[in-house]
This record gives structure tokens, sequence and C-alpha cells, in this order.
């Protein structure tokens, strides 16, 4: 995704990278785990992931200027407790509309205490139904207190992983 005027840059060059081989120099996380099975639920899936419910279900979900992922989206999070939060902007990178394949990806904006790029979606394998929610992501530490909690910070954002998926419907 290009830089839109009047907007920050991504705080990473890898822009979109979640959709294919991800980048060197970061670490990668990837989670997929099945949530059920038939058509219905991967719509229905779909539908709560693009109104953010992984980040909702979560408690991280703070505002979004539109009530529905999209490029160009900005969105906020906040990450911690109490007077020990911070809100971290991000921007919607792309949206996956493919027919077995649905979610979006944003990627991280100056403030953010991490760099890089997360992927929230749900697949569809027609051959036996299987609905599954993944989660893709790759970052590294932003801030001096992120680079301080190295393989805590990363042992959170397996756990958070894990949550965003049992935030998606498991029945219609």
């Amino acid at each position: 995704m290009e830089h839109l005027a009047g907007e920050p840059p991504f705080t990473y060059s890898e822009v979109g990278a979640t959709s294919g081989e991800l980048p060197e120099g970061y670490h990668p996380f990837r989670l997929r785990r099945r949530i059920g099975h038939g058509r219905a639920l991967f719509e229905h899936a779909a539908a709560e992931i693009l109104a953010y419910r992984m980040q909702k279900g979560t408690g991280i979900f703070h505002e979004a200027s539109t009530p529905q992922a999209e490029p160009g989206t900005r969105l906020t999070v906040r990450i911690g407790v109490g007077p020990l939060s911070i809100t971290a902007p991000c921007r919607v990178v792309y949206v996956l509309a493919a027919p077995n394949e649905r979610g979006f990806a944003y990627g991280t904006l100056p403030g953010h205490p991490e760099i890089g790029e997360e992927l929230f979606a749900v697949e569809y394998d027609p051959t036996d139904e299987a609905v599954y929610g993944l989660v893709v992501a790759f970052s590294r530490p932003g801030t001096w207190y992120t680079r301080l909690g190295g393989p805590l910070v990363r042992g959170i954002q397996r756990l958070v992983g894990v949550w965003y998926i049992k935030t998606l419907p498991t029945s219609v």
C-alpha cells in the first residue's frame, strides 16, 4: 500500500508482507486453529472479523475510522491496564476477499510500541468444510520497553493470538 497523502507513514517498509512470505529481521508469528465447519460459519466469522470482533472480543479495541475494515481505515487499540495502558495507532493495509479466505491486515503507525503487521482472517476448506481462524504477524520492538520485554512480549503475543481466535463464533 502506498503512503496516503496527509496520513502518517507505516513504521516499516515491508507493507503487505503478511499476505506472503514474512520478512527477515522480525519475530514471525502464525497461528491457525479450527473453529468449526460449514460455509455459513465461514461467512458469519468473516463478517465478524471485518467488524473488528477479534479486537473487541479481547478488549483491546479503542476506535476505528470505519465501521468495517477497509484499506486505509485508521484504528487504535489499547494495550495494557488502567494508567499503564497506551493507545497504539494502526492502519488497515489490505482486506482479503477471496472465496475461501477473508479478513484484514493492519500495520503499525508512529506511536505504536511494536513495528510490524498483523493479519486477522478466517479460512474455509471446501474439501471437508472446515473453518479455521488465522492470525499471522511479523513484529519487532518499537520502544525501549518492548525491547526490554523481549521474550515476555513474544509470549504475550502468542497468548493474545490464541485469544483472538477464541473470540470467533464456532456456530451460526
